[in-house]
């Protein structure tokens, strides 16, 4: 297993994958030394999101391999389909899964989503368009909403 650390707007980002593809990105809530060389493996996914950041790219193509159950996996194709720029309810989510019941299952599954930014858990939101709780922080969770607003306040000079 591979492993980077790089700088992001939202702090510094651990990377870690093979040649099996990714399997985590994480925002870290402590400082740490940003990787000098990034390997091979995990280049691609460096600058992908340095190009998200940067507002050149609002789709990642990178092979994954995410670990987790059959269900969070199932919760984790479901966010990579939300498209840049909306947002999704957790009861969407449940309903799209067949069980409205499972609205608990689907938030508890989009909290251990190992893969930040690149599968979008941030566009989950509260039924009633709130911003529910988000393993990375609200305030991280609101910026990036705010980065994929497709309103975006545009300067008067």
């Amino acid at each position: 297993m591979e492993t980077c650390i790089i700088q992001s707007p939202l702090g510094y980002t651990k990377i870690n994958g093979d040649n099996n593809g990714i399997s985590s990105v994480i925002v870290l809530n402590s400082e740490e030394k940003v990787t000098d060389i990034i390997p091979i493996e995990l280049e691609d996914c460096a600058r992908q999101l340095k190009e998200y950041f940067e507002g050149k790219r609002n789709q990642f193509n990178l092979k994954l391999n995410p670990q987790g159950t059959e269900f969070q996996k199932k919760v984790w194709e479901l966010l990579e389909q939300i498209p840049y720029g909306k947002t999704c309810s957790y009861l969407e989510l449940s309903k799209q899964l067949g069980d409205v019941k499972a609205i608990r299952a689907v938030a508890s599954a989009n909290g251990k989503n190992p893969l930040w930014i690149i599968v979008p858990c941030h566009r989950v939101i509260g039924s009633d368009g709130s911003l529910t709780g988000y393993a990375g922080g609200l305030h991280r969770k609101k910026w990036l909403l705010e980065h994929e607003s497709p309103y975006k306040q545009q300067s008067l000079f």
